[in-house]
């Protein structure tokens, strides 16, 4: 791609975090798709360093260089914490890169993506080749509908539930930080099963990070929040949230089995001590969640 390009000459994407005083601005060389769906505004456009970026509603999704950091700790934290997933639901997460995990793991046998937003889906396919490489997998089933309505169809079905949704105040995102959203996943869950969501940043969104994690914890008896580096989203750093009926995210971990794992080789940043390690939260997260002790 074209980097030669010049200060006020080239357009730019600014995306503002919350507050309105700190952002994200990046040079478009390229824009590939532009469209305002029933739900929110989708762009996907090019960047000289950070290759294809995905927007809903002025907030990066996923870029085509980092996607791998957010979708592998999302995802595998959870699955490999189940002793043999066969069900999956990814609920939000129309770009695919949580699918596309999802099913690297070759116990899974049926995986169903519920994205509300049909045009996420029409413009993952069509210019985000990286993460919706599986969509015409014969496992994976997309349907279109509010995953906070959806869910509630299942009961002790489910053995992983992936919560990849937007965030809470873009779009339909609100949907998916209620408590008795959490509660139908709970129901959702077989007795082994294993849940996991986005849960915000801990600096510029900190109150959504403690909001989402103490009611998680509410819903479920088992709940533990994690981290990582995700370089284009706001701060860098990521929480997440793990919970379970029973499974403890430490103790039921098996670093033997992701040594194991046959597609080990085409994971950038999960490793078993990453597993470990991303359990393990700075000072000023524990009190933002109330864990300190």
């Amino acid at each position: 791609m074209e980097k030669n390009l010049e200060p006020g000459r080239h357009l730019l994407y600014m995306e503002w975090y919350t507050g309105g005083d700190v952002g994200l601005f990046m040079k478009m060389n390229k824009i590939l798709f532009s469209g305002q769906s029933e739900y929110q505004r989708v762009d996907v456009f090019e960047n000289p360093e950070l290759g294809r970026v995905f927007s809903l509603d002025g907030i990066t999704m996923t870029t085509e260089v980092d996607e791998f950091m957010y979708h592998e700790m999302l995802v595998h934290v959870p699955m490999f914490i189940h002793p043999n997933p066969k069900r999956v639901l990814v609920i939000g997460g129309g770009d695919g890169g949580s699918t596309r995990e999802v099913l690297k793991h070759p116990s899974v046998e049926e995986v169903i993506l519920c994205e509300i937003d049909p045009m996420v889906i029409e413009a993952a396919r069509k210019y985000l080749p990286t993460t919706s490489v599986e969509f015409d997998n014969p496992k994976l089933k997309i349907v279109n509908e509010n995953g906070a309505e959806y869910i509630k169809q299942f009961k002790d079905y489910f053995d992983v539930i992936i919560v990849d949704s937007t965030d809470p105040t873009a779009g339909e995102g609100g949907h998916l930080f209620t408590e008795d959203f959490y509660k139908a996943c709970r129901d959702a869950l077989t007795e082994n099963g294993v849940f996991s969501a986005e849960t915000e940043d801990p600096f510029y969104d900190r109150a959504w990070v403690g909001i989402a994690y103490n009611r998680i914890k509410n819903a479920f008896p088992v709940a533990k929040v994690y981290m990582g580096f995700m370089t284009t989203y706001p701060s860098g750093m990521w929480s997440y949230t793990f919970a379970s009926k029973g499974l403890d995210p430490l103790k039921d971990f098996n670093p033997e089995k992701l040594k194991n794992f046959e597609k080990k080789d085409t994971l950038k940043y999960y490793n078993e001590e990453i597993h470990v390690a991303s359990f393990a939260l700075p000072t000023f997260v524990k009190k933002l969640i109330g864990v300190e002790k």
